[in-house]
């Protein structure tokens, strides 16, 4: 709101050398109550620009054009009182005087937006930024129009205004970044949003990055992304924490890379970070069989079946080594199932007579 003021309080000077000309009696008193306004006589001013506005908004171009000077002094006076809605008026009221030329009635469309804004009038603001923007490069006006967007939840067209705030923008703020990402992510763009987040990934950033990218990667469908963005970041230290290396297993389950769920979920197990249950092991077990390594899967279900001590267990554990060619194995598996009652078993016993 200061600047703004500033804006408000320094453009008459300036524009008072445009036409159409003045006559020298209505120069002076502007300059007067110009002095007031920067003196904080603000309700004197207000009342007088208002008296004369009014007087000369009907007459001829010269009047037009001095009455939509008094309407700038009024609404620089209302800014300064903190009624940012009123001053907007007034400088709505002074665009649309025939005196005023389309130079000053743009500049004065940029400053009403901005009153709008501080007034919480975002609708309108936006309506006016986007008349500022179809005539004007500015970049500060275009971060502010995708802003209001957004916060009026209107998602598609924040991304579409973003999209032209990031190309004009040479580096972000963290300001500017946190909208970038809250717009891609409500937009339903999540793999633009990722594909932003991975063009700064890099050692140095925070694990909140790491975390957003790799829920990102998830959100556009594509877990294995998700699983190397939290395997690098596992690598990199920044995740310490037992629930961190467990959703790190997981990712890995879904995105296609078994073998890295299982090394770390056995070493896990090993470090006692994870507890050496049935249901961890079973999860081992079958992580090996997804990655086709025969050896450890096979040994996983030993291990899982020996926890168990189940027949079911036991003859899954045979039927894959049958399935394998480890016929040795698989008699093994076959006869302690069929030990624990189990007739399947039995008949796959059959089968190596």
């Amino acid at each position: 709101m200061k600047r703004l003021l500033i804006l408000l309080l320094s453009v008459w000077s300036f524009s008072a050398q445009a036409s159409p000309a003045l006559p020298g009696d209505i120069i002076a008193d502007l300059n007067a109550l110009q002095s007031q306004l920067q003196e904080g006589e603000l309700s004197s001013v207000v009342e007088r620009a208002t008296a004369q506005a009014e007087r000369l908004a009907s007459g001829n171009q010269s009047d037009q054009w001095a009455s939509a000077l008094y309407q700038q002094l009024a609404a620089g006076a209302l800014a300064r009182q903190d009624q940012p809605a009123a001053a907007a008026d007034r400088l709505a009221i002074a665009r649309g005087l025939s005196g005023v030329d389309d130079d000053q009635a743009a500049r004065w469309l940029r400053e009403e937006a901005s009153l709008r804004r501080a007034a919480g009038q975002r609708d309108q603001a936006i309506e006016l930024l986007t008349e500022w923007l179809a005539n004007q490069q500015d970049s500060n006006a275009v971060w502010q129009l995708t802003r209001l967007l957004a916060q009026q939840e209107r998602w598609e067209e924040a991304a579409n205004w973003l999209e032209q705030a990031l190309s004009e923008t040479a580096e972000l703020t963290e300001a500017q970044q946190a909208l970038t990402l809250a717009i891609y992510r409500n937009a339903g763009q999540s793999e633009q949003a990722l594909g932003w987040l991975l063009d700064g990934l890099d050692s140095q950033s925070d694990l909140s990055d790491w975390r957003q990218a790799a829920g990102l990667a998830q959100q556009a469908g594509q877990p294995g992304v998700a699983a190397g963005l939290w395997e690098m970041a596992w690598q990199l230290g920044k995740l310490t924490e037992p629930q961190d290396r467990w959703l790190l297993i997981q990712l890995h389950l879904a995105g296609g890379t078994p073998a890295r769920a299982a090394e770390h979920l056995e070493q896990a197990l090993n470090e006692g970070d994870i507890v050496r249950d049935e249901s961890n092991l079973r999860l081992l077990a079958s992580a090996w069989q997804q990655a086709k390594d025969v050896e450890r899967a096979l040994d996983a279900w030993q291990a899982l079946a020996q926890h168990t001590q189940t027949a079911t267990d036991w003859r899954s554990y045979g039927q894959l080594a049958y399935a394998w060619g480890e016929n040795e194995q698989a008699q093994q598996a076959f006869v302690r199932a069929a030990e624990l009652g189990d007739e399947e078993a039995a008949q796959w016993l059959a089968s190596f007579n």
